[in-house]
């Protein structure tokens, strides 16, 4: 049984219909990064910030996992599987993978703006006057632009361990989880998945060209070959 590690991106849940951040005619369109994705932002303005979020979260409560989700919670069947997302959805999680590690945070989590350390479950509208308990404002559990990105080192220490890695539907272009790629062992066969993809192949990487749907199947069917 081997340590299979994965990295996935907005590519993997575009795939369910969510819209993706950087993608024309993304979430971004309309809105200056800035104002939405960042405490700045939010300071300035938290009630667009929460809306956003609010849409957001209604989008994700009506999409379902596709089969790109369903293969890798699958793929737990025959090796040791983690998921290093960059995504804040849940369909990793509702495809039944049980190892998932959110880089970016939670769509359907919420945490006090007095204690980052306290979380709650949240599916509903997040509103100013939603407060901890303790008469604090929640937040989205999002990790800002500008925010440290606490779940990175326990990342880096999977990814030092992986005997295979596969970066599913991300261009690898965005910081630092675009260096995780690179904490991998140098013998460690890397599989990148991505129908317009940002790298070639080389003696270590085998590029597959391909939306998840179809390439995570492939990779998932030579894994689990007897």
């Amino acid at each position: 049984m081997k340590s299979v590690v994965v990295l996935t991106g907005a590519g993997i849940s575009a795939e369910s219909g969510l819209k993706t951040f950087r993608d024309a005619g993304g979430l971004w369109e309309g809105h200056n990064v800035i104002e939405v994705a960042s405490p700045e932002g939010f300071a300035a303005n938290p009630d667009l910030v929460m809306d956003f979020y609010n849409q957001r979260r209604k989008q994700l409560l009506k999409v379902e996992p596709n089969a790109a989700h369903y293969a890798l919670a699958n793929l737990e069947k025959h090796h040791k599987v983690t998921i290093i997302t960059q995504n804040v959805d849940d369909l990793h999680e509702r495809a039944g993978s049980t190892n998932v590690l959110h880089l970016h945070g939670e769509l359907l989590k919420v945490r006090s703006m007095n204690d980052p350390h306290l979380v709650l479950d949240w599916t509903r509208d997040l509103v100013i006057g939603d407060t901890d308990g303790n008469g604090h404002q929640l937040r989205p559990h999002i990790v800002w632009f500008g925010e440290d990105v606490p779940m990175i080192e326990p990342a880096i220490k999977i990814c030092e361990n992986a005997d295979v890695l596969i970066v599913i539907g991300t261009s690898m272009q965005v910081y630092p989880a675009a260096s995780l790629m690179h904490y991998v062992s140098k013998n460690t066969p890397v599989y990148f998945i991505d129908p317009k993809p940002s790298i070639e192949s080389s003696k270590q990487i085998t590029v597959i060209a391909q939306p998840a749907t179809i390439g995570v199947k492939e990779v998932v069917d030579k894994l689990t070959k007897v």
